[in-house]
């Protein structure tokens, strides 16, 4: 497919998918059960908000979604109550296939979910948006139910950031642009059709989900998006534009850590596939500095993006799903 062809064809907005009830009759057609997933770490302020509009909309009024769950990953807030109280499933990622162990990071509470959660597709959600609105679920499942070849669909929008005095119109997607679009740009310039590759909203059949490695940290969304071209194509990926979301502003420095993590995975990546055949040993600490008392105080941080394997290869999933037998 080439690239003006695909995002003709494979780029999408919100608004045309507003018949609420035909997507719920296509589902039922098909008989997908669709799983929502919130991975979670100390998001009391807003968890509460997101599992209130899409229960009452996108389960009581039209029933759209099967389950909701959030995978928490040891919130010390009320986070875990809160989403509780208002009706959501709510595990400790810990307490999920405990015998691979617990690793800390937003990538293994989504390769967890695979095997917590019952859905055909599952639609992952991040649990810091202000300005939430069913639109972030439906405008990203309608494409995989009305396109049988698309099964991987990633959300876009205008990103202002949240501060105490209010919302910056612009801003989000930093690392995109300076890191994420240049390397794409330089490997694989087809994936650079995607507005905002880094976002952390997306729909994907549980088909790819369980044939794919998860990086357990900042990675897993570049890698998905490599691994799904790889191995299924660009017309397999679709985009939605969900017109804004809001969110809260990260510092440089905490950007900082999520590019080195990326940029980990990245070069993993080129290497496994052939393109790059030898990388020399990369280095797992990264070196920030800020001033503390007129002084220049050194910071390092180690920062290694392990990666979980394809769920299909765990026996306990395999078990669990009825593979061998």
């Amino acid at each position: 497919m080439q690239l003006n062809e695909w995002l003709a064809h494979n780029t999408f907005h919100h608004s045309a998918f507003w018949d609420l009830k035909q997507i719920v009759r296509e589902k039922e057609k098909q008989n997908l059960k669709v799983s929502l997933c919130i991975p979670t770490l100390n998001e009391e302020k807003t968890i509460g908000k997101e599992i209130v509009i899409f229960k009452s909309e996108l389960m009581n009024r039209y029933p759209m979604i099967d389950e909701i769950a959030v995978i928490d990953s040891g919130s010390t807030d009320r986070t875990r109550e809160i989403a509780a109280e208002y009706g959501a499933d709510v595990y400790l990622s810990e307490h999920i296939l405990p015998e691979m162990g617990a690793r800390k990071g937003k990538g293994e509470n989504l390769w967890k979910a695979i095997y917590q959660l019952e859905g055909d597709i599952i639609i992952y959600i991040d649990a810091d948006i202000k300005n939430i609105r069913p639109r972030f679920v439906y405008g990203l499942l309608a494409p995989l139910v009305y396109r049988q070849e698309i099964k991987y669909v990633k959300a876009f929008y205008d990103r202002p950031l949240a501060f105490s005095q209010g919302v910056r119109p612009s801003g989000g997607g930093r690392v995109t642009e300076i890191l994420v679009r240049p390397l794409f740009s330089l490997f694989f310039p087809d994936l650079t059709a995607l507005v905002q590759p880094l976002s952390g909203e997306y729909a994907v059949r549980r088909e790819v989900l369980e044939n794919i490695p998860f990086p357990i940290g900042y990675g897993v969304e570049t890698s998905h998006i490599i691994d799904v071209y790889h191995k299924w194509g660009l017309s397999a990926l679709g985009q939605t534009d969900l017109d804004q979301r809001v969110h809260r502003n990260q510092a440089t420095r905490d950007l900082g850590k999520m590019a080195f993590g990326i940029l980990q995975t990245f070069l993993s990546r080129v290497q496994k596939l052939g393109i790059v055949p030898q990388l020399p040993e990369l280095h797992t600490v990264l070196r920030q500095f800020q001033v503390n008392d007129k002084q220049f105080e050194q910071l390092e941080h180690h920062i290694l993006e392990e990666e979980r394997p394809p769920m299909i290869t765990i026996p306990a999933y395999r078990k669990k799903r009825g593979m061998d037998g």
